[in-house]
């Protein structure tokens, strides 16, 4: 099975990338007329090889600066760079600002094509000039192939080091989260909208429900391509064609439907933010004079295929000067679709210049709690380590302190395998815990638990009469409420009990405080003195303290509750049962009055007694009589 990669030309205009693309595989990338006439390309192109086995899908970016914003919009998703330069012009403005670029965006593998080198007296000198300009960069050691479209030198040589740059590669990881950002929406008759784009992050198929993100429309897939061939599914890495259902194609930005810039995923990978916090980096490369980046500047933010207008505010800075990092928060004029991890480029807001590029540390900020300590720490940890899953999994449950699996790092650049590794990781450290569908930072729980015990105890200690505390207010008091059902459980296994909607400590037993005493002592011994005929409810607690005495033992479980207006002691509970288990044993059945007779009591008392050991299976009616139950 072939392997997929992505392709992207870079360099400064009129050097020759199109043409070269055309040597490589045979297409002109340049499809507008207006392209055809200037000689020179403004819109992206796109075109496939294969080479050594694998699938190479090649997106030419223009080279002009006036259309920079759309080469970034190209180079968004790649794996590998062609970074063109004419050597009969050498190193230009725009090879300059396109390499920062790709620096910006995290690109690590290129291969520099040398073109026009049949125009060079000096080629030696030019490629030497080419690899200074290198140093320093992430393709300092990138392989440099001198070629000429003009007469086909160099470009056998050219797939070669293509091919084994790639040969050393690994493709785009399938994560199970696939994002597709749009760089071309059209609609095609009899067909409906159609969008195409570099796929990242795991696989579409063919019927499959779908969301267009920010605006949140949903869609089917009804169709896939990849290179002209229709698919059943697609995966990262490659070039892809959908024809969606149920999806307009926008007449412009901010209207319903697709437009470039715009994402398709699945609506599992959570909505789009409008607030976002990164980690900021300007170029070591810039110029002295290179225009700043200051907190508060209105800048466009160019992430996928798309841009969009934002506001930066720097955390502890005034500017951002070249070679310099910082953390910042990214507030945008319109939610944008973004991951942790992934890369970014700043630009200024009339795209004349590329000030800094950066990486997502939080896809969702918050503007209130930006500045809290909780948040730059967090910030500040994955700022440090922008790619360490660890760092970011620990980090999120620090903050958040308890936090569902399914929902953790959703929006990541890890798959939920990798996550739940780490969570995993983070727990056999002693860091963390997991609880039901929890992890819970260990910290954290220990003052959960502490709470709720010092709640239960205050309950304890204020109403030694009761059996404890309402799981009702306990909830109340336990906040975040997600780890309530968990807390109990856990409560419940290491010294306490759960008696009903009470929690309590198993060691707990009631005690009547001093006030109620004598009034317990008079219920005690009003139920002794006639044991099978006690007093009515009302009788033997007249006030609110007999009340109050009355529920004690109701929850001692001294007395029980038969009636609305009748309860037994425990203890003359069991012998009336006893008794009148052996009188319908022994007589097989019995009236009211027969059991009556044998308890020695009145109707007032029998009556609801029956009715009791009917509801608990003592007893079963049948007309006028009573029968044993199960």
């Amino acid at each position: 099975m072939s392997r997929h990669f992505i392709l992207a030309t870079a360099g400064h205009v009129d050097h020759g990338k199109t043409a070269l693309i055309k040597a490589l595989t045979g297409t002109d990338t340049d499809r507008l007329p207006e392209e055809k006439k200037r000689g020179i390309t403004i819109e992206l192109g796109f075109a496939h090889l294969e080479l050594g086995g694998d699938s190479i899908g090649i997106v030419d970016v223009p080279g002009h600066e006036d259309f920079v914003k759309n080469m970034v919009g190209g180079v968004g998703s790649i794996d590998l760079a062609l970074l063109v330069v004419a050597a009969d012009d050498g190193w230009m403005p725009q090879t300059e600002e396109h390499l920062q670029i790709l620096s910006y965006l995290g690109v690590r593998h290129a291969v520099l094509a040398l073109t026009k080198s049949d125009l060079s007296n000096s080629i030696d000198a030019v490629e030497a000039s080419v690899r200074a300009q290198l140093a320093g960069s992430p393709f300092a050691s990138a392989p440099i192939v001198r070629t000429s479209t003009s007469d086909g030198s160099g470009i056998d040589d050219l797939k070669a080091a293509l091919a084994a740059v790639f040969a050393a590669m690994e493709p785009a990881a399938d994560i199970g989260k696939p994002r597709l950002p749009i760089d071309r929406a059209f609609t095609l008759r009899g067909i409906g909208t159609v969008v195409t784009g570099t796929l990242i992050g795991g696989v579409l198929r063919k019927g499959e429900g779908v969301v267009v993100q920010p605006t949140q429309v949903p869609g089917r897939i009804r169709a896939v391509q990849n290179h002209n061939r229709e698919v059943d599914q697609i995966g990262p890495g490659t070039r892809t064609a959908l024809n969606l259902s149920d999806v307009p194609v926008a007449g412009e930005r901010g209207e319903s439907g697709v437009w470039r810039g715009h994402v398709v995923t699945l609506a599992r990978l959570g909505e789009a933010s409008g607030v976002v916090d990164v980690l900021l980096t300007r170029s070591v490369r810039l110029p002295a004079r290179a225009r700043p980046l200051r907190h508060g500047a209105v800048v466009r933010v160019h992430h996928g295929s798309g841009n969009q207008m934002a506001r930066v505010f720097l955390h502890n800075a005034e500017a951002l000067a070249p070679g310099e990092s910082a953390i910042a928060q990214l507030r945008f004029d319109q939610p944008v679709f973004v991951f942790v991890n992934d890369r970014f480029v700043v630009r200024d807001s009339s795209e004349q210049s590329t000030l800094a590029g950066g990486v997502v540390l939080d896809s969702n900020g918050d503007v209130r709690n930006f500045r809290s300590a909780a948040q730059q720490h967090l910030l500040r940890e994955r700022a440090a380590t922008p790619d360490s899953l660890a760092v970011f999994v620990q980090s999120q449950i620090a903050r958040d302190r308890v936090a569902r699996k399914a929902d953790l790092l959703v929006q990541s650049r890890w798959s939920a395998e990798q996550v739940a590794e780490g969570a995993a990781a983070l727990c056999a450290r002693g860091a963390a815990l997991e609880r039901e569908d929890l992890v819970i930072d260990s910290s954290a729980w220990a003052q959960f638990r502490e709470r709720a015990i010092a709640a239960i105890d205050a309950q304890h200690a204020a109403h030694p009469d009761r059996i404890g505390l309402e799981l009702a207010r306990l909830r109340a008091a336990v906040e975040p409420a997600e780890v309530f059902s968990a807390l109990v459980t856990e409560l419940c296994g290491n010294g306490f009990a759960r008696s009903g909607e009470v929690i309590h400590r198993a060691s707990h037993r009631l005690s009547a405080p001093p006030a109620l005493q004598p009034a317990v002592a008079r219920i005690r011994a009003a139920l002794a003195a006639k044991p099978f005929d006690p007093p009515s409810r009302k009788e033997l607690a007249p006030d609110a303290t007999a009340q109050q005495a009355l529920r004690f033992l109701r929850e001692r479980k001294e007395v029980i509750e038969i009636g609305s207006d009748l309860v037994v002691g425990q203890e003359s509970l069991g012998e009336m049962q006893r008794i009148v288990t052996e009188l319908l044993r022994a007589k097989g059945a019995a009236t009211v009055s027969d059991l009556r007779q044998a308890l020695g009591s009145s109707r007032r008392v029998v009556v609801p007694l029956l009715e009791y050991f009917d509801r608990i299976g003592v007893t079963r009616r049948a007309g006028d009589q009573r029968t044993l139950g199960r």
